[in-house]
C-alpha cells in the first residue's frame, strides 16, 4: 500500500453493523509512501497514526500528472 499527503484511507467495517471509516492522510513516516501513516478522522478531527490491516484501501486525491508531495 502506497499513499501521499492528503489522500483518503478507507477502512470498511469488519463486522456487521460497522459503519465505513474515512481519514485524511496528512503525513507520512517513510520516503516511499508505506505506512504508518498519520490521519485525521473526518467523522470526528481527530489526528492518530494508523498501520491500515486488510479492511483499509486507498482513494487518491492527485491529479493525473501532478508531482506529488512525498515525506522529507
Amino acid at each position: 500500500m502506497q499513499a501521499h499527503i492528503g489522500d483518503r484511507l478507507v477502512l470498511e467495517g469488519t463486522h456487521l453493523g460497522d459503519a465505513r471509516r474515512t481519514a485524511v492522510i496528512t503525513a507520512l513516516r517513510h520516503r516511499d509512501g508505506s505506512p504508518p501513516y498519520e490521519v485525521r478522522w473526518l467523522n470526528d478531527g481527530r489526528t492518530t497514526l494508523i498501520f491500515p490491516g486488510p479492511e483499509a484501501h486507498i482513494e487518491t486525491t492527485r491529479l493525473p500528472g501532478k508531482i506529488p508531495e512525498r515525506a522529507s
